[in-house]
């Protein structure tokens, strides 16, 4: 609604005509992201088809997702069975594409195994991060105020330590366990978000529709959690994609200096951890846990790249 309908009402407009203004105002408060909706297709399709980096991360991220469900299905021996035929370090074969580690147990087995703990810890961290630090960042950037300094402060001491010592931290007090990894991680990560969401309420609780809904009656948590939020939740899905090899990341990280998955886990960090003392020997141990982790950061950091050219309007794309 703009300043001209508000003064046509104060200046003895009859109740009616003033209604329909508002009403007016409103549908044309949400008749705006139609454009936006059609280059946001466009943005997607040239996403999709337009780059083929694009691509190979959707479909690695995709192939993982898959395996992560699948897996343990298509193992083609026990992840946990150790071979007492003396079928130790033995060289990627036939029978064993990825090899065998020092308890003769196949990595390739293990390898697609840890994809689903991996992805479980990433999902879990993300999730709790996003949730919270949405609610977080939503509430400070809408009421203003106190709350807004009282919550950002309470955010700013989270993020005044770097973010992997303070896991460390948190992952060594609480012991070593992949469930304290998991807390520990969602607590570094949800102040991103908290940040990333108040910056964009604080600018779309400015927009004219938002105006155009306060002056028809809304209610402040519709507003928020109806019209704000949805406007505000690309950037969380850039963000989000981001993170996914980040959190995977740090959790192998956690692990390999013994503060995440403990042995027997097939857990990639730990698998590296151990392998480590067995680099000279048999350099697939190290190698193929290796290049599962990198290839999972890898394709979600490719996939996130994509989805801000396609989603964010800064961009400069047309």
């Amino acid at each position: 609604m703009t300043a001209d309908h508000l003064a046509a009402g104060q200046s003895g407009v009859p109740g009616d005509a003033n209604l329909a203004d508002l009403r007016t105002g409103a549908a044309l408060a949400h008749a705006v992201p139609q454009p936006a909706t059609n280059q946001l297709r466009r943005n997607l399709r040239r996403f999709l088809v337009g780059n083929r980096l694009n691509l190979a991360g959707v479909i690695i991220v995709l192939l993982f997702l898959l395996l992560s469900l699948f897996g343990e299905l298509i193992s083609p021996h026990d992840p946990f069975q150790q071979d007492i035929t003396g079928a130790k370090l033995l060289a990627p074969s036939w029978n064993h594409p990825m090899g065998t580690d020092e308890l003769g147990r196949d990595i390739f087995s293990r390898v697609l195994t840890g994809t689903r703990v991996s992805l479980q810890v990433a999902a879990v961290v993300l999730g709790f991060a996003v949730v919270f630090g949405t609610c977080v960042g939503a509430i400070a950037g809408y009421l203003g105020g106190w709350v807004d300094e009282v919550l950002m402060r309470i955010t700013d001491m989270f993020l005044a330590f770097p973010a992997l010592i303070l896991a460390i931290a948190i992952a060594a007090s609480l012991g070593r366990d992949l469930r304290n990894t998991m807390i520990a991680l969602s607590t570094v990560f949800w102040p991103w978000y908290a940040r990333l969401v108040r910056a964009q309420v604080l600018s779309i609780r400015e927009r004219d529709f938002v105006v155009a809904g306060q002056s028809l009656g809304l209610s402040g948590p519709r507003l928020l959690f109806r019209h704000i939020l949805p406007n505000a939740i690309s950037v969380v899905i850039i963000q989000l994609t981001l993170d996914v090899g980040y959190a995977i990341l740090s959790t192998s990280s956690l692990s390999f200096i013994g503060l995440g998955a403990q042995p027997p886990s097939p857990e990639w960090g730990t698998m590296m951890s151990t392998a480590r003392n067995y680099f000279r020997d048999a350099w697939w141990y190290t190698t193929f846990p290796g290049v599962a982790l990198t290839l999972t950061v890898f394709a979600f950091n490719v996939l996130g790249d994509g989805l801000q050219d396609a989603l964010d309007p800064r961009s400069g794309h047309q």
